[in-house]
């Protein structure tokens, strides 16, 4: 029987035999494989990671998020195999999908969170803070990585979902993890990881796995590193207590069992939609995953008068659950984790039956689907009544880690709200009710020992994740015996795994630290206007000032007829006595629409669109024949993900400074040299084109440089073509952009179509050796058109004129493609560019 091999300091390597705890099927009992850290070096273990974790610090959060991004492509692709070796976790195929589908959306969800950070390796925090009266002396805070390893101590029911929730999160901070996965089932964490490794996505030390119980771990943590730990409360304790976590100062996050409550409404009465949806989610929550769940409802709490009604439907919906192996199509709940694991759950099962009475199930008895399971670590749903909760508090102490929960009665809100407070801190409550007052006044109260509450009605639950589902984007955690520790929780999680630092000084100085222009900061004239430039050409701080524009009394009214805007101050000046406003006034949008119009700039170019307003503020007001100017100022640069038919682009923040050229201060009784120039500021995002470098522009000269290179004996680097074959290829196309052939179907399937096409936009090459549906697919070559390849240059020209001819006289007509659909005339413009710089590369000939 074979070690599982961990995956430590650059390699695969097993543990020693010595002491190797077995692995079993929990369908069959059978030892699968054996676990083992025996004779590994695990100090080493958090150096060779810390030692490496430079590549991943210095990445920005857009490579980060990329990256996590292509990984979790890389792994969807490939699930099927985890499928297979999650069964033998007693997993059914819906438990399976939360597990594995689960952690790849935990990918995709926390990759997307690259959009919300600046394209820098460092994240910045919150608002500037003046700390002096000039505006001279400021604060801010960032985030920088931290330098130390991510180490995650997961428990064995979720083995895929369980390190990937939390990988996810210390990658996108830009730290690497090592991964210590419940020996019990390892083997498909193992699987899992694996694969990420093969994958050569991830920076090399980003991912370390160690496959077996390991005792030291946490010898040689240091304050750079972060520890977390999902399990049982006890081992959560020990752990916690570990002298190298005190001396350090080692941030520690626990997650740990939790005896989580499912309250029903008053309301929810049997015939309504919430009854129905409250038995539903009980049973679904005892049998998913065989209740091996921190998240499952243990606690059941209903109204008095309705106790007989919830146990009576439970009971009958539990007894429609069939029990047994997963890889049958009428399986609706699998194994324990192993019979270990079994007899464990019986013992607090009697704990709690002391006082409770079993009111469904057996604990000895259990049907079972499928000869091959009937040695499997199968257990039948226990549905306990606890009469008394609040004299017999055993059910509030002791948690059943499986398909078991407790009924309850309550009498009147408060008691359900202390029923809930008694298990001491949970991960998760839940209420459901259609009334929506009974909802705030439990959800407020219960609130303080609860990491996370889901009100649930007949509007909600169609769409509901449900109550056991933890969210990427959501705190996961609670107080008490729950761990005290949060999870995920998008931007809150990340900033776990980094180093928070308050900055001060000059806002020039923070605008260079921070990458984002800080106000009063120096401005760096921009030598053209700043709209002219492409993203990666703008930097915070370029700046411009307009040119002037005064503000006249029929503007005022014309913008009040033209917006509906009749606000008297704009209209009525007979009505400003009393009012903060002495003369006729400038509607604020007004002021900064005529802000635009200073600063727009006129011509096409890079700039694409306006993206939107972030932030607003009117200081002052500005009256009739009041001048204004403006300074743009660039604030910050996001990137943007780009789908659909646009070119690759990026969003930048504008700092707008409105300011009177001429101030009075009416308000304040100042001098005109005492009175405050700036009346008005503003955050305005624009959408800004890339440059395009990859690509040379298709010109006929150009074409006849590259062909003045190109000779019958020149030599493809990929393909088969010959220099002639590529040329009278280039023709045919030509000829098909022209619309002289058009008697062939589109080959590309209607569903990927938009997708496709949309490829044109970017500018990433053609790919290698791709076949044209309209070439030979047996791999032989066309026949020849023309005798030789000079004849084929001059009617490739040709065809080309005819091309550009064709769309001067139709320039709104569009002609068919094979690969891309149909294509207007600046597609076809983007479609031969990224086509004769494909070939031209080919064929070595291009500039």
């Amino acid at each position: 029987m074979s070690v599982l091999e961990s995956y430590i300091n650059g390699r695969w390597t097993a543990g020693n035999e010595d002491s190797a705890k077995p692995m079993y099927d929990a369908i069959t009992g059978e030892v699968i494989g054996l676990t083992s850290t025996n004779d590994l070096d695990i100090p080493s273990v958090l150096q060779y990671g810390r030692d490496h974790g430079k590549v991943l610090r210095d990445m920005t959060f857009q490579q980060r998020g990329n990256m996590i991004k292509k990984l979790a492509l890389y792994l969807e692709k490939r699930k099927k195999q985890f499928y297979e070796v999650s069964y033998k976790t007693g997993a059914t195929r819906a438990d399976s999908w939360v597990d594995i589908e689960g952690g790849f959306g935990n990918l995709f969800a926390n990759a997307s969170l690259r959009k919300l950070f600046p394209d820098q390796s460092y994240a910045v925090e919150g608002d500037p803070i003046d700390l002096s009266r000039g505006g001279r002396f400021m604060a801010h805070h960032i985030l920088v990585p931290k330098k130390g390893v991510a180490v995650h101590i997961n428990a064995f029911n979720f083995p895929v979902w369980g390190m990937l929730e939390k990988c996810a999160i210390n990658w996108m901070a830009g730290m690497p993890a090592v991964v210590l996965p419940a020996p019990q089932t390892a083997f498909l964490t193992e699987a899992v990881a694996r694969e990420i490794i093969n994958s050569g996505i991830l920076p090399e030390g980003a991912l370390q796995l160690l496959s077996g119980l390991t005792t030291n771990i946490l010898d040689t943590v240091n304050s750079t590193d972060v520890v977390t730990f999902t399990g049982s409360a006890a081992t959560g304790r020990k752990l916690k207590a570990h002298p190298r976590l005190l001396e350090e100062s080692v941030p520690f996050t626990m997650e740990a069992d939790s005896l989580n409550s499912s309250v029903l409404g008053p309301d929810a009465v049997p015939g309504t939609a919430e009854f129905d949806i409250f038995i539903k989610e009980v049973r679904k929550e005892m049998t998913s995953k065989a209740g091996q769940k921190c998240t499952a409802i243990r606690r059941i709490m209903v109204p008095e008068n309705l106790m007989e009604d919830v146990q009576i439907a439970l009971g009958k919906q539990l007894s429609q659950t069939v029990i047994g192996d997963p890889l049958l199509r009428e399986t609706r709940m699998g194994a324990l984790i192993n019979n270990d694991q079994c007899d464990t759950l019986k013992e607090q099962i009697k704990k709690i039956s002391k006082t409770a009475k079993i009111v469904y199930g057996d604990l000895d008895e259990v049907e079972i689907q499928g000869d091959r399971a009937q040695n499997g670590a199968f257990m039948s749903p226990i549905l306990m009544r606890e009469d008394q909760p609040f004299k017999n508090t055993m059910v509030h102490e002791v948690e059943c880690f499986g398909p078991v929960s407790t009924l309850m009665p309550y009498k009147n809100l408060d008691e359900a709200i202390e029923l809930a407070h008694m298990g001491k801190g949970s991960l998760v409550s839940s209420v459901v009710t259609s009334d929506d007052a009974f909802a705030k006044v439990y959800t407020i109260n219960a609130a303080s020992s609860h990491g996370r509450i889901l009100t649930l009605n007949k509007e909600s639950a169609p769409q509901s994740t449900g109550h056991g589902s933890p969210l990427p984007l959501l705190v996961h955690g609670g107080p008490g015996r729950a761990g005290g520790g949060e999870e995920m929780g998008g931007l809150r999680g990340i900033k776990h795994y980094m180093q928070r630092c308050a900055v001060q000084g000059s806002p020039t100085s923070l605008t260079e630290i921070t990458g984002i222009y800080q106000p009063n900061g120096a401005y760096k004239e921009a030598e053209k206007h700043p709209f002219a430039y492409h993203y990666e050409d703008i930097k915070p701080g370029m700046s411009l000032e307009t040119h002037k524009r005064t503000l006249t009394d029929t503007d005022i009214q014309n913008f009040a007829n033209l917006t509906w805007d009749h606000f008297y101050a704009h209209t009525d000046i007979t009505s400003l006595e009393g009012s903060i406003f002495k003369k006729r006034t400038a509607h604020g949008y007004f002021i900064i629409s005529a802000a635009a119009g200073l600063f727009v700039y006129p011509n096409k170019g890079p700039v694409s669109a306006n993206y939107g307003l972030e932030d607003i503020r009117f200081l002052r007001p500005l009256y009739h024949n009041d001048t204004i100017y403006v300074r743009l100022t660039c604030k910050e640069k996001r990137e943007r993900d780009v789908s659909g038919r646009e070119h690759p682009s990026g969003i930048v923040k504008w700092y707008v400074e409105v300011f009177d050229a001429e101030p009075v201060d009416y308000e304040n009784g100042k001098t005109d040299e005492e009175a405050d120039s700036l009346v008005a500021i503003a955050t305005i995002l624009t959408m800004v084109e890339k440059k395009q470098d990859t690509f040379k522009e298709i010109t006929e000269d150009y074409i006849k440089f590259a062909f003045a290179k190109l000779n019958a004996d020149s030599k493809p680097q990929w393909g088969s073509m010959t220099a002639q074959h590529m040329v009278e290829h280039l023709e045919m196309s030509y000829r098909i952009a022209s619309g002289e052939i058009q008697d062939f179907e589109v080959a590309t399937p209607e569903e990927h179509l938009e997708k496709v096409a949309a490829t044109l936009w970017n500018y990433k090459k053609m790919p290698q050796n791709h076949k044209m549906p309209l070439m030979k697919q047996d791999g032989t070559l066309e026949d020849l058109k023309y005798e030789d390849l000079e004849t084929a240059k001059e009617k490739m020209l040709e065809a080309r004129q005819q091309y550009l001819n064709y769309f001067k006289r139709h320039p709104k007509i569009v002609t068919k493609n094979a690969v891309f659909g149909e294509l207007s005339k600046y597609e076809w413009y983007l479609l031969e560019r990224k086509h004769l710089n494909h070939h031209f590369e080919q064929f070595q000939i291009s500039a």
